[in-house]
């Protein structure tokens, strides 16, 4: 196949195309990505691929999308501004982004008869209650609760309405938090590695006992290969981790793994509107097409730890690296 990644610098994005590539090397990957301070400076070793292109560029611009789209069979679509402190306390990337970027992809996906496969998240449906056993499931009704998830919910929404009302060729897929190596060191299991390795205390919101569902990065990224070259056109997939811990539980873990105190750990003033617990089920549609998670949660912690402990000198002066890409 031939496919316009979108985001493609970021972590799901770079891990999706690593991959990809393993899984089919005769693939033909164009990367458009507009280089924010997301994009992974290791990323750069993916143009090492002779079937590899990079196009830098904003999905928000009509014609730069239908530049980098023409003669592909699809496009995958990771572009997103995801971090949700950054979205409450300021929305209009996301909105940017997340929702004008999305209905651009659309008309071109629209004009040009080709096929999208939308990334997006498990927090369009909100929070579960924390002591409950409930999971997000295909029927769960959506609920925001935040602007990055009402952002893409939003995005969610309108490739439903392309679909319906022009007929576009698209999939979507709905997963619960991812981990592993490329991470930006502004999220959770990354800033807790850096920090504890550095000595720096690690912030914990609130009293830390928010829980999330994760999964391995490349479990997710193997269950896009699959939608992509065997789902069914307009279908809605949840990909569901099976790994619900406590952050605060996580913290510790790491903190264990590394042979570090959990001194480090500081409790700060809660997030706004933080959402409790998230949980997914993986639907029944991607299990019939032959997904499931391989890899085990305390391998790929350790996994993860070792990345970003060999590329530790990256991570750490990500400043620097940010401005060498602007």
């Amino acid at each position: 196949m031939k496919l316009l990644v979108t985001g493609g610098l970021g972590f799901i994005g770079s891990n999706f195309i690593r991959q990809r590539f393993k899984d089919h090397p005769n693939d033909e990957i164009i990367n458009l990505d507009k280089i924010t301070y997301a994009s992974n400076p290791l990323s750069k070793d993916l143009a090492d691929n002779p079937q590899y292109t990079f196009i830098r560029g904003d999905i928000a611009d009509y014609d730069t999308v239908l530049s980098a789209a023409k003669d592909v069979d699809c496009i995958v679509n990771f572009a997103a501004e995801s971090h949700v402190d950054n979205s409450i306390s300021s929305s209009d990337l996301f909105i940017r982004s997340n929702i004008v970027g999305v209905h651009t992809i659309l008309k071109v996906v629209r004009d040009l008869g080709i096929r999208l496969h939308h990334v997006s998240t498990d927090e369009v449906f909100g929070s579960l209650d924390i002591n409950s056993k409930n999971k997000f499931h295909d029927s769960s009704p959506y609920n925001p609760r935040n602007p990055y998830s009402a952002t893409k919910a939003s995005s969610d929404f309108l490739i439903r309405a392309f679909i319906n009302t022009y007929d576009v060729k698209a999939t979507i897929s709905n997963c619960s938090n991812n981990y592993g190596p490329y991470q930006h060191p502004e999220k959770l299991i990354p800033k807790t590695i850096l920090n504890a390795i550095s000595g720096v205390r690690i912030p914990i919101y609130g009293n830390g006992n928010q829980i999330r569902d994760w999964i391995h990065v490349e479990d997710h990224c193997a269950a896009i290969s699959l939608i992509i070259d065997k789902g069914r056109m307009s279908e809605t997939y949840l990909v569901g981790g099976d790994g619900e811990i406590t952050n605060i539980r996580l913290v510790k873990m790491i903190l264990d793994i590394l042979g570090k105190s959990h001194s480090l750990i500081q409790f700060v003033n809660d997030r706004p509107g933080h959402d409790v617990r998230y949980s997914i089920e993986t639907s029944s549609s991607l299990s019939r097409l032959g997904w499931k998670r391989r890899i085990e949660f305390d391998a790929g912690i350790r996994e993860t730890i070792r990345h970003y402990i060999e590329n530790k000198e990256t991570y750490l002066n990500y400043s620097k690296w940010e401005r060498e890409w602007y």
